[in-house]
């Protein structure tokens, strides 16, 4: 072989310039990112999933319900990734961390060198401590194969489950469920729906508005224990003594931050791993995002939290790839959320964290209604049901960040909100 024959260098197959961990939004934003932002080095995305990246949210919406198949929710079509010569490793998870040597463990014991890290690893979900909840029929949804054994059920023959947990996961899973003609019961221990998110007004309305679908709302409920018979679920016991028959049960009570590896590492981090306004953990090189990374949030008046959000992902993606490539910019971003229920749309504009007052504006039973959350009479955050121009209108209302508004002007639905400036 010739010298001009000789094939072009190359990165050593187990190194990458950048490494970034989790398939999610999260992760599949930041090597799009540093994409867009013209890094050329070699990248690098790992993730435990068996599948290209895809959107997580709509696996307890449209997936599960069977209204979109999972090629529609493929965040790219499973060619770009090697046409952006981007290196995906799938069905990998990490061990250990070596923030010295800059290198990470997989489970296989396959040692990658990085130069850079990114943390995506998302969270795992939250499981129930009593007895039977690893019988067949219990389910968790999180991930592709979640919802697909979730699908499997119901194609051989389930057709009543128990759901619990009354959050937004949740109540998506019990709407979609009852779109595939199951009989369902959403089992919460709180005093009502959503109480950890939203207010009164807006949890009374999705009650109302499950129990008039048919789902069968319990609350102030504690699960006592699963039954089964030959491996397989019967029942949802309550603390009372009641039981409550059914052949599947889903499980929608949160997710357990995967960080264990950069823990294990030295990184800060109690609730989640600990990061900078540019998404930098406590580690040399090592930068993390989305749902696993507690940041400083400016609208949440500083306060050190996590947001498990879509936005957030992506947002913190590209801050992170934007610092990587020399570019270093403060993350600084609106929180919006969303979340479909049978007909309805909510979306959501920023943080109800600490509210010491809400308004309503219009009627939830024509169910087209916004909630406005005040603090010190300071919009900080709006829910908006079936109600895009309250949504659209309050986010540009919040990141101009009006110190007060007139309650009773914010009542009236003849006003826009774009006129209370």
């Amino acid at each position: 072989m010739t010298q001009d024959e000789q094939p072009a260098a190359r990165a050593p197959a187990n190194h990458a310039d950048v490494v970034i961990v989790g398939t999610g939004h999260g992760g599949a934003q930041a090597a799009i990112s540093l994409r867009q932002q013209g890094h050329e080095g070699p990248i690098m995305l790992i993730g435990r999933d068996a599948v290209h990246p895809y959107e997580r949210p709509p696996l307890s919406k449209e997936y599960l319900s069977g209204e979109k198949s999972f090629e529609r929710i493929m965040i790219r079509p499973e060619t770009f990734w090697a046409d952006k010569g981007i290196d995906v490793r799938l069905g990998k998870a990490v061990s250990a961390i070596d923030p010295q040597a800059h290198t990470l463990t997989l489970s296989d014991d396959t040692t990658i060198g990085y130069r850079k890290l990114i943390w995506a690893g998302g969270g795992d979900p939250r499981r129930l401590g009593v007895p039977g909840a690893s019988l067949k029929g219990v389910f968790h949804v999180r991930d592709k194969r979640d919802a697909d054994a979730m699908m499997m059920a119901l194609q051989t023959g389930a057709r009543r489950a128990v759901v619990i947990g009354g959050g937004y996961i949740g109540l998506e899973a019990a709407a979609a469920l009852r779109k595939q003609g199951c009989e369902v019961a959403v089992v919460e221990t709180l005093d009502r729906v959503l109480a950890r998110v939203a207010g009164t007004d807006l949890s009374r309305f999705f009650e109302d508005e499950h129990r008039r679908q048919g789902v069968d709302v319990r609350l102030s409920q504690t699960i006592g224990a699963i039954l089964g018979e030959d491996g397989a679920v019967t029942g949802v016991e309550l603390e009372g003594g009641e039981t409550i028959a059914c052949d599947m049960v889903v499980v929608g009570i949160g997710i357990v931050p995967a960080v264990a590896p950069l823990i294990a590492a030295g990184a800060a981090g109690s609730n989640g791993v600990d990061v900078d306004v540019y998404c930098r953990t406590t580690l040399d090189d090592v930068y993390a995002i989305g749902d696993c990374a507690a940041h400083a949030n400016p609208f949440a008046d500083s306060a050190v939290i996590r947001l498990e959000s879509v936005q957030n992902a992506h947002d913190m993606a590209n801050t992170a790839a934007r610092a990587i490539v020399g570019d270093k910019q403060p993350y600084y971003a609106l929180p919006w959320f969303w979340s479909n229920q049978y007909d309805i749309k909510l979306q959501t504009a920023g943080l109800n964290i600490g509210y010491d007052a809400t308004v309503l504006r219009g009627d939830p039973e024509t169910r087209r209604f916004t909630v406005a959350y005040l603090k010190e009479g300071r919009p900080i955050a709006f829910d908006c049901v079936n109600a895009m121009k309250d949504y659209v209108q309050g986010r540009k209302l919040l990141e101009r960040e009006v110190e007060r508004i007139d309650p009773e002007l914010l009542a009236d639905t003849d006003v826009p909100l774009k006129e209370m400036v």
